[in-house]
């Protein structure tokens, strides 16, 4: 018998069995003109084919691929609950490696004959409005014309006054035209319907849905109609052809179903490509679970509701009223959210990531109707007509499965949105629960960058299923774009109790900068936002307040280790507290520069704030008018004022203690921007007689601020009015120049 060396090891023979390799994923491809239900790599199927494919496949991951190119949509591709993954696996729907496929709802306009006037004009196939126009990628501006105040355009609830002395009654086709109106946070669209002498009437029920007196606005108290007091008259009229007058600019003609373009310098209308939105969603996905949407681009989608007789009655955040008729709603449950290119409805587990959204007429993104644990992630919006990204609805107390819960919007870049309706936001959500909104970048935006919560402290949306929400690590930049006139927002917006929320790490520069009045905020905690944490946010240069939380009836919110460059009244709201925040900061310590360059979609450095010599300077002023001491002024907060009385030259001054070479002044106005028409004078000597001092004149209200960049040696800094009236301010801030 023979026996096994010494130390040699006799393996037992193993008596279980391997375990099966998991099934390889199986891939359907598609192609812009794929065809045949192959959907191979050779034979490629159109987008509908390969769902249609996908949905034979069980026990394995499945993934669609797109080819490169553009995917003309017609329709939008329908994803429903059988498109979801099966038994734990996943249905995917991607670019192909180093594909960038793009579905497209836009309409090429070819044909285009060149007038004397220098425009061109081309046919528009029966079925398309073009409300927007892109050529050569870049979108072209409807024809607008001039401001028309309300002393003129004296709007009622019936229609408007002002069409001798604006020219329209003498338009060839007014009724193409709309007038575009903004009141505070609320942007309307209405088209002119006719023209009797001086009156111009509207499209309804756009008009009466942008008057008072519905009963189905709200709150109750809201007093920013265009029949209201806070109404300034229309921002523009826009869309006619006597209004053609700027390269870039176009018309839609929908008598004649043309539309007829000025070129901008450089471009060949004959060789230009040019499109318009034309199909209004590209991709639904409704009720599906388990499904995921990964580096594909949509672009050139429609929004039909502002082209038709509902226009666009602006409400709050990109939603509009409509209907002619409906129930009594102060608490905006009945508000209609725009289209979006990408609608996610009842979905769980859906996952948004590596899209880029551009170039379209309404918003980028909806998660809505009990859509659960899903997210948009690492994507890109820009150059939208509404908001980025909608999550939730505005039913306070939906039933469980309408509820929106823990869904994450992250490491998504969001710019230029809001370009036509400048009431939208980047980023709203509605009655969501465990929501995470966190390193996203935002900036150049017209209104709010954030919106989280809704209802106004109505009563039917006092308790709701608001709660545990998280807007964290976010940069958001250029938010409140003074140009775009939409006021009482903020940079990071909320109503509502929502327990648990916390707003924290998010780096907020440029809120309402250069404001035309105080009401531009950095986290605003309006109405009855309660139960939230503001904790460790970094805020700069914002027009009016870095937190704001006014109503008494929000309550138990908490601001702490916050780092700002202003001061601000405490939190009003009852048991809310402000404590160990750093505040007055005319530099930011490194800890707040660390937090600022971790938030947002990808590490950035912050922006530096400027040293003030004016904070150890000495103030005074001509006069002073009560308890408004020239020390308001350099006293590092932006909510304290200084006031004289009104008098001829009234003036105000800041002695620096000796002289320093000058690189900048920030001149803010007062709470109710009093100061107007003033020079501001530099110099070395205290009578302003020296040979150096410089002048430089301010024509009409300073803003918050005016910034005047300089270039002088001067001790004393004096602002003075060139009339008769007070001068009052709420901070100058004098920068050394830069080395």
């Amino acid at each position: 018998m023979a026996f096994a060396a010494v130390g040699a090891v006799i393996a037992p023979r193993s008596t279980a069995q391997a375990a099966p390799a998991a099934p390889a994923t199986k891939v359907v491809h598609a192609a812009p003109h794929g065809s045949g239900k192959a959907c191979t790599p050779a034979r490629p199927c159109s987008p509908q084919a390969a769902r249609d494919a996908a949905r034979t496949i069980g026990g394995r991951d499945v993934r669609i691929e797109l080819a490169d190119g553009t995917y003309e949509m017609s329709e939008p591709l329908v994803l429903g609950a059988a498109d979801s993954g099966r038994d734990g696996h996943t249905v995917t729907w991607n670019a192909a490696p180093g594909a960038h496929p793009v579905l497209s709802g836009g309409r090429a306009l070819t044909g285009w004959d060149k007038s004397a006037d220098g425009t061109w004009t081309a046919d528009v196939p029966e079925g398309i409005t073009p409300r927007q126009l892109f050529v050569d990628g870049e979108r072209a501006q409807r024809a607008r014309g001039a401001a028309c105040a309300a002393s003129t355009c004296d709007a009622t609830k019936t229609g408007m006054t002002g069409a001798t002395a604006t020219g329209i009654a003498k338009w060839t086709r007014p009724t193409g035209a709309e007038a575009v109106i903004r009141v505070r946070w609320r942007d309307y669209h209405c088209r002119i319907t006719g023209v009797e002498g001086d009156n111009l009437t509207f499209a309804q029920p756009c008009w009466t849905n942008s008057t008072s007196g519905t009963d189905r606005t709200g709150p109750a108290w809201d007093s920013t109609a265009v029949d209201s007091a806070r109404y300034s008259g229309v921002a523009f009229f826009e869309n006619a052809r006597e209004l053609l007058d700027r390269p870039g600019e176009f018309v839609w003609d929908a008598e004649n179903r043309t539309v007829t373009y000025l070129p901008r310098k450089g471009e060949d209308m004959r060789r230009a490509r040019v499109l318009t939105p034309a199909t209004e969603h590209l991709m639904v996905i409704d009720g599906a679970h388990d499904l995921r949407v990964q580096g594909i681009g949509f672009a050139h989608a429609a929004y039909g509701q502002p082209s038709t007789d509902e226009g666009y009655a602006g409400t709050q955040a990109g939603l509009t009223l409509t209907g002619a008729t409906g129930p009594v709603d102060h608490a905006g449950r009945h508000y209609t959210k725009p289209s979006a290119a990408l609608t996610v409805r009842g979905g769980r587990h859906v996952t948004v990531t590596g899209a880029e959204f551009t170039h379209l007429g309404g918003a980028g993104v909806i998660l809505e109707a009990g859509t659960k644990e899903s997210s948009v992630t690492r994507s890109r919006f820009t150059d939208l007509s509404s908001g980025a990204v909608y999550v939730g609805d505005t039913e306070p107390k939906p039933d469980a499965e309408l509820a929106g819960e823990r869904n994450t919007v992250a490491y998504n870049t969001i710019r230029r949105t809001g370009v036509e309706y400048t009431d939208a936001v980047g980023v709203w959500a509605g009655y969501e629960a465990g929501l995470s909104i966190d390193h996203n970048t935002l900036d150049d935006l017209p209104y709010s960058g954030i919106s989280v919560g809704w209802g106004w402290n109505q009563p039917e949306a006092q308790k709701s299923v608001l709660r545990d929400n998280r807007i964290t690590d976010n940069r958001i930049t250029n938010v409140m774009r003074v140009e775009h006139t939409q006021h009482d927002g903020g940079a990071i917006y909320t109503q509502g109790a929502q327990p648990g929320t916390v707003v924290s790490g998010n780096y907020i520069n440029r809120s309402a900068y250069g404001n035309t009045e105080r009401d531009g905020n950095g986290i605003y905690l309006d109405e009855q936002s309660s139960y939230i944490r503001v904790e460790g946010n970094v805020i700069t240069r914002v027009g009016y307040k870095w937190v704001s939380n006014w109503a008494d009836y929000g309550i138990q919110n908490h601001a702490t280790g916050n780092w700002t460059d202003t001061d601000t009244p405490v939190l009003t709201g009852t048991g809310s507290t402000m404590e160990d925040n750093h505040t007055k900061l005319d530099r930011l310590p490194a800890d707040a520069l660390a937090v600022a360059a971790r938030a947002g979609a990808r590490p950035t450095p912050a922006e530096q704030l400027r040293p003030d010599l004016a904070r150890t300077g000495t103030a005074s002023q001509s006069s002073t008018d009560g308890a408004a001491p020239a020390a308001n002024a350099t006293d590092g907060d932006t909510s304290t004022d200084t006031r004289t009385l009104s008098e001829p030259g009234a003036w105000w001054q800041v002695d620096l203690g000796e002289a320093r070479h000058v690189g900048q002044i920030e001149v803010w106005n007062n709470a109710s921007m009093a100061t107007a028409d003033f020079d501001v004078r530099l110099a070395r000597t205290a009578d302003f007689s020296d040979a150096t001092t410089t002048t430089v004149h301010v024509t009409g209200r300073a803003l918050r601020p005016t910034l005047l960049d300089t270039d002088a040696e001067a001790r004393y800094i004096r602002i003075k009015l060139t009339g008769t009236g007070r001068v009052a301010l709420a901070h100058v801030l004098v920068h050394p120049a830069r080395t």
